[in-house]
């Protein structure tokens, strides 16, 4: 790397520090009502802690998008990086309404969060931003796409989500909605590990230069039909192989303490299947 190409990456960092702090801002504009000095230093809210993460970790992918891919020369780079990150931005703080009003519906996610502490109500939403910025670093990092493109993605990343939320409830023997409003922390962590792992699947087939409507949309169709399928058979995989003898909704639901470990490998075994998956197609 000679001195220019030093410079140049010095740049681009300082651009996404910047449109990271600019996220940061957009945070506080959409959440007045939250004190997040008050909620994680006096309070020790754990729960919206979780949450908050996820939105900063939502937002490193989404501006990543901006940043990696073919260089068009400092000058382009830096029109697309300050055009598409701020579009990112709003795209993200968006999600968490969606979140409230499609995701986990039968209960205030802000008063869980908020008034109850519930971790299980923050690590679904930290998997919701974290998820939604890899849609739209998948959507951004292909070449041929444009501002359209990214818009028609992550809309349709987020139907994926309340999709994927119906799925995973409708062959778990308990209500995910129900657990986590128990505060069943164990209940929300695998949850969150099937949405982490399916965002991670459809990012990579996003990530592809575009082509077409037609071509992309029926890529992002098949990609997303196979990670519904394959949820019921990497829980009945969790099951028998990673903990043989014992059963996983056993330890989740149907015991005086849920058992977090188990979620933990539950929730490992969505992602690590996404990571295999993507690398093997």
């Amino acid at each position: 790397m000679d001195i220019n190409d030093l410079l140049s990456a010095l740049i681009y960092l300082l651009c996404c520090y910047f449109l990271f702090w600019v996220g940061k801002l957009a945070y506080s504009c959409t959440h007045r009502d939250i004190n997040v000095k008050e909620e994680l230093v006096k309070k020790d809210n754990c729960a919206f802690a979780l949450s908050l993460i996820g939105y900063y970790a939502g937002l490193v992918f989404a501006i990543g998008g901006a940043v990696t891919g073919e260089s068009n020369g400092l000058l382009m780079d830096l029109i697309d990086i300050f055009i598409y990150g701020p579009v990112a931005i709003i795209l993200l703080n968006v999600s968490t309404f969606i979140n409230d009003k499609f995701i986990l519906y039968k209960f205030n996610n802000k008063k869980e969060i908020l008034v109850d502490h519930n971790c299980g109500t923050g690590v679904v939403e930290l998997a919701i931003y974290l998820g939604t910025g890899m849609i739209i670093f998948g959507s951004v990092s292909g070449e041929g796409g444009g501002i359209g493109t990214l818009l028609v993605f992550w809309g349709i990343g987020q139907l994926s989500f309340i999709v994927i939320g119906l799925a995973y409830n409708s062959f778990i023997p308990y209500c995910i909605h129900d657990e986590i409003e128990k505060d069943n922390v164990a209940a929300g962590v695998g949850f969150a590990g099937a949405i982490i792992g399916i965002a991670n699947i459809i990012r990579f087939a996003l990530g592809d230069d575009f082509t077409s409507w037609g071509t992309s949309l029926a890529v992002f169709a098949g990609y997303l039909i196979l990670s519904i399928i394959l949820l019921p058979i990497i829980r009945l995989f969790t099951d028998k192989i990673l903990l043989p003898g014992e059963k996983l909704t056993d330890e989740i639901v149907n015991q005086e303490k849920p058992n977090l470990g188990a979620a933990f490998i539950e929730a490992f075994a969505y992602i690590g299947s996404s990571l295999l998956i993507t690398w093997c197609v």
